[in-house]
């Protein structure tokens, strides 16, 4: 989160502010989760302006809903999961599905007398596409545990799901991961001797 505010004090605030004052409830959520939230989208769909379009989704169905919304566990943990939902159902509606036959080549890199620079793109590129492959729940799960630095019980939390299956979930990624990514681990090991 971008605050100050440990969470619990934040969690407070916005159940303070959501019985008290809705304007104020509705800027501290904006504040505190439209970045975070749309990263959680952004790394689902790969697409910047239904990204937008969905956050604002979110957001206007927090505000609709503000006199009835009620919190069975964080607003951090229900936002996260009305994010990923409002992704996987953008998906599932085949606005923005990447076929298998359609995604980037996971060949490792050329190195033919490159700069340094050119070839970190490269390895970020064949990165990028590995995670492209990943199942829609497993890419959701591992870049929350990689990228946003979440346990896997923060993640459990988070998504209604249990602790095992994170786990599960992070093996797979893992092992899809590291297959992809063979021929570029040994591309670079050659590089760098």
């Amino acid at each position: 989160m971008a605050t100050s505010d440990a969470p619990d004090a934040l969690e407070a605030r916005l159940a303070h502010l959501q019985g008290t004052d809705a304007e104020a409830f509705m800027e501290l959520l904006f504040r505190e989760f439209y970045r975070p939230l749309g990263s959680v989208i952004q790394r689902v769909i790969k697409d910047k302006e239904a990204t937008e379009d969905l956050l604002q989704d979110v957001f206007l169905r927090v505000w609709n809903g503000r006199d009835t919304l009620t919190i069975s566990t964080t607003y951090r943990a229900y936002l996260y999961r009305a994010a990923l939902n409002a992704a996987l159902r953008y998906q599932e509606r085949g606005k923005r599905q990447v076929a298998w036959d359609d995604a980037p080549p996971t060949a490792a890199p050329r190195v033919d007398n490159a700069l340094h620079a050119l070839y970190q793109r490269e390895a970020e590129d064949s990165v990028e596409a590995a995670l492209e492959l990943l199942p829609p729940q497993c890419r959701v799960v591992f870049t929350m545990s990689r990228y946003e630095e979440m346990s896997y019980q923060e993640i459990a939390d988070t998504l209604e799901i249990s602790p095992k299956t994170v786990e599960n979930q992070m093996g797979k990624a893992l092992r899809i991961m590291r297959q992809q990514l063979s021929g570029l681990l040994k591309n670079l090991y050659s590089f760098l001797l």
